[in-house]
């Protein structure tokens, strides 16, 4: 099966932070090679999106709704609804996840 895969608005304001980041800090060469990459990792979840794993700050506490891949050191987390996939969040994996995701995910 294939699935579509679709970003919610806080992981495209995730990815344009990233970029705007690395392009000012490092260079853009650097920021455009990173967004590729990380396109790349979360586009092939089109045809295998069930490999990602369970995030374990939300395993800890007893949610398996969402799933992460890894282009490290960012973390992809994401939602499968139907034939869809929902990227949640694009981080950098040193941040203080656990806050991160109990306010974007959680909330409401």
């Amino acid at each position: 099966m294939i699935y579509q895969i679709f970003l919610t608005d806080d992981a495209s304001v995730d990815l344009e932070e990233l970029y705007n980041y690395i392009a000012s800090h490092d260079a853009p060469e650097k920021a455009d090679y990173v967004l590729d990459q990380i396109e790349k990792t979360f586009s092939s979840l089109c045809e295998n999106s069930e490999r990602g794993v369970y995030p374990k700050e939300l395993l800890a506490i007893g949610l398996r709704e969402y799933r992460e891949i890894f282009f490290k050191p960012y973390r992809i987390i994401y939602r499968i609804i139907a034939e869809n996939v929902y990227v949640m969040v694009i981080a950098d994996g040193r941040r203080d996840m656990q806050a991160l995701l109990q306010r974007r995910l959680l909330r409401g």
